[in-house]
């Protein structure tokens, strides 16, 4: 059997233990010196992550859970707008303590600014002085979203392999729903005057600190969503966006679940936007689609329609170095003892994301094996 690569799987393991046998693949020392042994991440990598979350105080507990399982490079949710030095250093100190970088922080609380509203100028002040803290206190990579609103009445959950429980969305449940109050309606053309506004002046701030800018794309993909246009709901919109501002720093969260939901491939798209540098984030997940854009289920990393050592190795071909997310664990049987506290129907917790961290560390280690011949 081959995956989207053209290469067999036998061909994968004959490669990676002919590596380790020769004591020719570079291990991980604690200087980071050649040794034998598995390919380990390194500047020139792409690093796994897994989210700490927070926007309270990080336990030692919290540190220990991805450490133990070989994460090193973590992202979190944001204090509130506008951040500052003090507090985001503190953060990266902390974690730091742990032994965890801090590699993505998500900022959030500017709707004028999405909008187009009154307001908007002083919302992208205080994103601004954000940029600076974040950039001040070495933090290299701002995740944020520009949903005018997003389709989340579609979810539903569906049962996957032995019970576990998966999400799916289905754009007929949402397609009828009429625009909130606090949001309005909006159409595409507002929503990109509304955007490039808003990059044209936080952009510039972004390339002076030395922080990259990642917007994720619509999640889920649907054209219009509470009567609202979705800008990031296209592939050609994503390519639309980067091209706003010419910039490394105006950059987009590469989802390849989201990829596929569109009906794309991801390998492609992702070799679209890395050969331009503009992945500055990555999520790595695995769906199956009924209905492009409309009627699709997320599964386990291992079992949908993407091929995911093709997506993974793309992203060491275009020498993508930042963070990967294996997000959207799946609902495991051991996660539902302990209680899940998931937002979306079918997702899971701790030990789903357990499972996800090592089928992305196992894929980012095969493809480093076969990119060096």
């Amino acid at each position: 059997m081959k995956n989207g690569a053209g290469v067999s799987r036998r061909r994968v393991m004959a490669a990676m233990a002919a590596a380790v046998a020769a004591g020719g693949v570079e291990g991980a020392g604690e200087k980071g010196k050649p040794g034998p042994g598995m390919p380990q991440e390194g500047a020139d990598t792409p690093k796994i992550g897994a989210p700490v979350y927070g926007r309270g105080e990080i336990t030692d507990e919290v540190m220990r859970r991805v450490k133990q399982i070989g994460v090193n490079y973590v992202l979190t949710g944001g204090p509130r707008m506008p951040w500052d030095e003090g507090t985001v250093k503190a953060m990266v100190e902390r974690l730091k303590s742990g032994g965890l970088t801090l590699g993505n922080m998500m900022i959030a609380g500017f709707p004028n600014a999405l909008y187009g509203r009154p307001g908007r100028d002083e919302e992208i002040e205080k994103f601004k002085a954000s940029i600076r803290a974040a950039g001040k206190a070495g933090m290299p990579v701002i995740e944020y979203n520009f949903y005018a609103h997003r389709a989340i009445e579609g979810y539903y959950a569906e049962e996957g392999r032995g019970g576990a429980g998966l999400t799916a969305f289905d754009a007929d449940k949402v397609k009828d729903l009429p625009p909130l109050a606090e949001e309005g309606a909006h159409t595409l053309e507002e929503m990109w005057a509304n955007i490039t506004y808003f990059l044209k002046a936080v952009v510039p701030e972004a390339e002076n600190a030395n922080v990259r800018l990642a917007l994720h794309p619509n999640d889920p993909p649907v054209a219009v969503s509470r009567g609202s246009g979705q800008i990031m709901g296209t592939v050609e919109g994503w390519k639309h966006l980067i091209g706003i501002v010419n910039s490394p720093a105006n950059g987009i969260t590469f989802d390849c679940g989201v990829t596929r939901e569109m009906g794309h491939d991801p390998v492609e798209v992702c070799r679209y936007f890395g050969t331009r540098d503009r992945i500055n984030h990555v999520h790595y997940r695995n769906v199956r689609v009924r209905k492009p854009y409309d009627k699709y289920t997320e599964v386990f990393i291992d079992e949908g329609e993407n091929d995911m050592l093709a997506v993974m190795r793309e992203l060491v071909r275009v020498k993508y170095t930042r963070m990967i997310y294996p997000e959207h664990e799946r609902a495991l049987d051991y996660d539902r003892a302990v209680g899940i506290r998931n937002q979306y129907p079918g997702g899971g917790g701790y030990a789903g994301m357990v499972y996800d961290v090592a089928y992305a560390r196992a894929m980012l280690q095969a493809s480093l094996i076969l990119a060096r011949g």
